[in-house]
């Protein structure tokens, strides 16, 4: 594959100095130059590919090479050199011709391989892509068609497989003679099946499958077709009886999706694409009554595609699905770029190959596999190779060779390393010797020649240990032949080389030395105490695996700080970045020391002092609780506060029922009382007698008083029972002095019983008037004098006019 070079010049990327002086050098080194013609170099016009050959058959490898000559052409296979022989001749344009293709199983020789065409000029040497040649041939048949009976008007499906190199073409026979392929009811696909639509009683016959390739021809089996009478007509579901299969195809293959669909009426049969996107018409063509060929697939055409039959007019549909894979061999999108580069600087190439699947992308230089390693690094996936500090040695032709299961691809550039004559040689005696645990001293002597030039050394520092790409530089004047690195890390190896810089260019590397930083015992670790308890302490720090590297760990000291010696050393791995301590006297106060060592010895001590008095006060005032017996306590407490909720509300009940009805049992006595102390007056005193009899009546005398009672005139009881509201006025009454006094607690010392039983019958505005009289309460009174049913307490009378008040309700309801 030919490569195109820009033409541009390019300035070589400066490296990052950690000095001013580096950045100096480089701004007086030439610029890189580019443009050279592959037809200049070295690059394939016609490179191999992929065949089948017929064995005993000739076959010829094509390779034709474009480069400055001469040019000498070799051929590998499987990646060996071939040998000149009369079985291959190499013809006078590069390509190889094989005069009989060979065979032969049972561990002869085979021409069977991969082969590739190697050119080679000064320049350096290319590698063409792999070419896979293969035998042809032809097995038998490992499917051949069945015998099958169908109905006039339907549809009958005859198949065969077979493998071969190249793909056997297929082709059908009814009873020995070609079948017509202009008949449109007759379906030949390329993968080996035959379909029938609307049979006919002359499709009879017996049909046989014939595979040909330049291998071989082969028959298959007869298969008999029988057609029946026509059919009863009755409706069928539609149905699909064969439907797509899953396909793996190269970019510009066919693909062909079979669907064969039954049903009466015969059903409509539809593709689509399961994702929505459309399937396009350009490639795309229907065989037969449902069958999709898609012609030059490209990897856009991958997809599951979805076949459906519809009844007519209606909704009824059946579908089957197949997966096509469309692979595509790598390719690429940036060849590489050969370029030229000062010596001592650094190259790179860039390469991007794109595929299906996804390619993986290898390197060679001069057709050797190049791998990571010294001053050659590969990134982004090995799309990008960097060549740090080139040299003579670096100069070559590279290629890069993109792979994938669809096939491969090349693309070669070369590097060319400028050496302008009368550089300096490479500083000699390089020395470097440890100082300290972080400076090393590095000394050199001047090249040997050409060394008036010189303006500058760059000296190039990494960890023995680490990759070239984490090198870092440093530059040092051109008089000075020592230059001291510092800021190293203690007890490591650091690498070492120096390159002399001229106006023109840079000289080669020197010989790298390595030199090992003195070691040191570590630093005090930070260290963190926490009190777990009364008589436990936790030590925390952090760990510090290096020091296993070096023979080295923890030690851990303590002691009350009343005595002179310390527990310990507890020696603990450098892994390990917690301790707890037990058992300690709760009274006293620790001092805790932990200290780092390794092979160059113990380190500074962290110390801490804690106490653990605190915490013993604190175990002291707050006990640990015992669980259950809180709980049986918590539970018992509980029933207690509902149980006394409960008396409450029951208690609050009572009071108010007995103010109300105490208050209403009052008023009864006060008119009663009223009653009979009151002289005589008006209407009333023709009812005195009856009131006064009332201590002596009988049961069923009381009821008949008591409806007498109903009918007292209003203003009567207004003046027996003054409101609540007119307690501040005057009384309208005279003050006589033997008139009885105000109905007082102090006056109210006997009640016939029998007087409250005057109040029965009474209406609410009555009663709600009666609510209002200003009687305070009763006292307990000896019996009366006439030998009466005697009287109540304030508590026993409560209780009969409780019941009596709630009659009126019932009544009204």
């Amino acid at each position: 594959m030919a490569v195109q070079r820009a033409a541009s010049p390019r300035r070589p990327p400066a490296p990052l100095w950690p000095r001013l002086l580096l950045p100096l050098l480089l701004l007086l080194l030439p610029a890189p130059s580019e443009g050279l013609g592959h037809s200049a170099e070295l690059a394939f016009a016609v490179e191999p590919s992929d065949d089948v050959a017929v064995p005993g058959q000739p076959i010829v490898l094509d390779c034709r090479v474009e480069g400055t000559p001469p040019v000498r052409i070799t051929w590998r296979k499987n990646g060996v050199e071939l040998p000149e022989s009369t079985h291959s001749t190499l013809l006078a344009n590069g390509s190889l011709m094989i005069r009989h293709f060979r065979l032969e199983p049972g561990g002869s020789p085979s021409d069977e391989g991969d082969y590739e065409c190697v050119a080679q000029n000064r320049f350096g040497l290319v590698v063409s892509r792999k070419a896979r040649i293969q035998a042809a041939t032809m097995s038998d048949f490992h499917v051949h068609p069945q015998a099958t009976v169908g109905e006039e008007g339907g549809v009958a499906r005859f198949q065969c497989q077979i493998h071969g190199l190249p793909k056997p073409l297929i082709t059908w026979e009814k009873n020995r003679v070609p079948i017509d392929t202009d008949n449109e009811r007759y379906t030949l696909l390329p993968k080996g099946v035959l379909q029938i639509t609307g049979l006919r009683a002359e499709d009879s016959g017996i049909f046989h499958c014939v595979a040909s390739n330049i291998a071989s021809i082969r028959i298959s089996h007869g298969a008999r077709l029988t057609v029946s009478g026509s059919g009863s007509g009755a409706y069928k579901e539609p149905a699909i009886l064969v439907g797509p299969e899953n396909l793996t195809l190269t970019v510009h293959q066919t693909a062909v999706l079979e669907c064969v669909a039954t049903g009466n009426p015969r059903p409509i049969v539809s593709w689509s694409r399961l994702d929505g996107r459309p399937i396009g018409v350009e490639g795309i063509q229907v065989l037969g009554t449902g069958n999709l060929i898609i012609s030059d697939v490209t990897v856009q055409h991958s997809g599951v595609y979805v076949c459906a039959a519809n009844r007519p007019g209606t909704r009824v549909r059946r579908t089957a699905q197949g997966r096509l894979v469309v692979q595509a061999p790598a390719e690429f999108v940036q060849h590489p770029q050969s370029i030229s580069r000062p010596a001592g600087t650094t190259a790179m190439f860039t390469c991007q190959a794109q595929g299906e699947p996804p390619p993986h992308v290898t390197w060679l230089k001069n057709g050797q596999v190049l791998g990571p390693g010294g001053h050659v690094r590969l990134k982004n996936n090995n799309s990008t190779l960097t060549i740090s500090g080139i040299g003579p040695e670096d100069e070559a032709i590279y290629q890069c060779v993109a792979e994938n299961s669809a096939g491969s691809s090349q693309a070669s550039a070369r590097l060319t390393v400028l050496w302008a004559e009368g550089l300096p040689g490479p500083p000699r005696n390089v020395r470097a010797v440890s100082v300290s645990s972080t400076e090393v001293r590095v000394s050199w002597s001047e090249p040997l020649a050409n060394t008036k030039e010189i303006i500058g050394y760059v000296l190039h520092i990494r960890k023995a240990a680490d990759p070239p790409e984490l090198e870092y530089q440093e530059a040092v004047s051109k008089s000075t032949f020592q230059h001291l690195v510092s800021d190293l890390e203690p007890s490591t190896a650091y690498s070492f080389y120096i390159k002399a810089y001229t106006p023109r260019g840079a000289s080669s590397a020197s010989v790298p030395t390595l030199a090992s930083t003195l070691g040191e015992a570590p630093a005090p670790p930070p260290l963190s105490v926490r009190v777990l308890g009364s008589s436990s302490l936790q030590l925390l720090w952090e760990p510090w695996p290096r020091l296993a590297q070096h023979e080295g760990g923890f030690k851990l000291f303590y002691r009350p700080a009343s005595k002179t010696s310390f527990t310990g050393p507890i020696l603990l791995p450098g892994t390990v970045s917690s301790y707890n301590l037990s058992q300690l006297d709760p009274t006293a106060v620790y001092e805790v020391k932990l200290l780092a060592y390794n092979q160059h010895g113990d380190g500074n001590a962290t110390v801490r002092f804690v106490s653990l008095r605190g915490a013993s006060e604190r175990t002291a005032l707050s006990p640990p609780c015992d669980c259950r017996k809180e709980e049986a306590a918590n539970q018992t407490s509980t029933t207690g506060i509902v149980i006394g909720i409960h008396i409450g509300v029951t208690c609050i009940i009572f009071c108010v029922l007995f103010l109300l009805f105490g208050q209403r049992g009052r008023v009864l006595l006060c008119k009663d009382v009223e009653n009979q102390l009151s002289p005589p007056q008006g209407p009333r005193s023709q009812r005195d007698p009856g009131i006064l009899a009332l201590n002596g009546a009988r049961r069923g005398q009381r009821g008949q008083l008591g409806r007498d009672e109903k009918r007292v005139d209003m203003k009567e009881l207004e003046q027996l029972f003054p409101l609540a509201g007119a307690a501040g006025q005057p009384d309208p009454r005279p003050t006589d002095p033997a008139a009885p006094a105000p109905c007082e607690e102090t006056q109210l010392s006997v009640l016939p019983l029998q007087g409250c039983g005057l109040m029965e019958g009474k209406t609410t505005e009555a009663k709600t008037m009666e609510a209002t009289a200003p009687c305070a309460g009763l006292a307990a009174a000896p019996p009366p004098p006439d030998g009466g049913p005697g009287l109540l307490s304030e508590g026993q009378a409560s209780r009969p006019a409780a019941a009596r008040v709630t009659q009126p309700a019932h009544s009204e309801q």
